[in-house]
């Protein structure tokens, strides 16, 4: 009589949770024009592109503000050309990823479970601020992105929270990106009308050197303090919407961790001279 032996079980890899991003989109026409960050996003994007596990994506624009951290549930969001006076080639651009109201609705059920007011919106259009870097990072415009509000007059810690509620969800295959910009002085881009190419501002310089350093030693109180302790910072940031996306990100990945994997430059490129383009991947 033959013995059988037990059949060794089926050892399945543990699969690394999605990481979260903190994206800058510059201006308009980095669809057109990117720069070195475009090619720096197109390149980390085909490591996102590569993982059987990523389902879906969730980002926070600036472009978007509302009264409460309102979620896009339309299930094909059309491409927004939110933006005046720029090249006929920019508005002919499209991406066409679906929606997903489902998901969306999940996340509304996460904020308010969070103690954030949250409401779903099922007309929102997509603006550039979520697709211009996507087209960047995942152009095969396949996989569902919901997008989601930066309520009026958040400050950092509570769009650090909106994060922190949403963060599971990388461990279930969703994206989680802010979008926005490391500098953002418009008065100042628009009064010079910089070359792409224009060696950067000192301020701008001395600004993200200050949010790198801060990022690197993992001081999340210094960065939620930042308008008070970064230099240049009200010149950085005349207004604060383009950044707080990054604490978005930070809540995302349950930051700040203790693993080498706490903080990874995709680009550190300043563009115009005023625009830095840093974007960092948490986790």
């Amino acid at each position: 009589m033959q013995t059988m032996m037990p059949t060794a079980p089926t050892v399945v890899p543990p699969v690394s949770p999605l990481p979260a991003l903190f994206v800058s989109h510059g201006s308009p026409m980095m669809a057109l024009a990117s720069g070195a960050a475009g090619a720096a996003l197109q390149a980390y994007g085909r490591t996102l592109a590569a993982r059987e596990d990523l389902r879906a994506v969730v980002v926070m624009s600036p472009h978007w503000m509302d009264d409460v951290a309102a979620v896009g549930s339309h299930p094909q969001p059309p491409t927004w050309h939110d933006f005046g006076g720029f090249p006929p080639a920019l508005y002919r651009l499209q991406y066409p990823a679906p929606g997903d109201p489902a998901l969306a609705h999940a996340i509304v059920a996460r904020l308010r479970a969070a103690g954030v007011a949250a409401a779903e919106d099922p007309q929102r259009p997509r603006d550039h601020g979520v697709w211009s870097p996507l087209r960047f990072l995942l152009p095969q415009a396949r996989w569902p992105v919901v997008q989601v509000a930066l309520p009026l007059h958040a400050d950092p810690a509570a769009v650090y929270a909106i994060g922190a509620a949403l963060a599971d969800l990388r461990d279930s295959g969703v994206l989680l990106i802010g979008s926005g910009s490391l500098t953002h002085n418009l008065g100042a881009f628009f009064g010079g009308r910089p070359a792409i190419d224009d060696p950067a501002a000192p301020y701008v310089e001395a600004f993200a050197a200050w949010v790198w350093d801060a990022l690197q030693a993992q001081n999340l109180a210094a960065l939620l303090d930042y308008r008070r302790r970064a230099p240049h910072a009200e010149r950085a940031h005349p207004t604060d919407e383009h950044l707080l996306p990054l604490f978005f990100a930070l809540g995302a990945a349950r930051w700040p961790r203790t693993d080498a994997a706490a903080v990874t430059p995709i680009t550190r490129e300043v563009q115009y001279r005023h625009l830095a383009m840093d974007s960092y991947a948490f986790g």
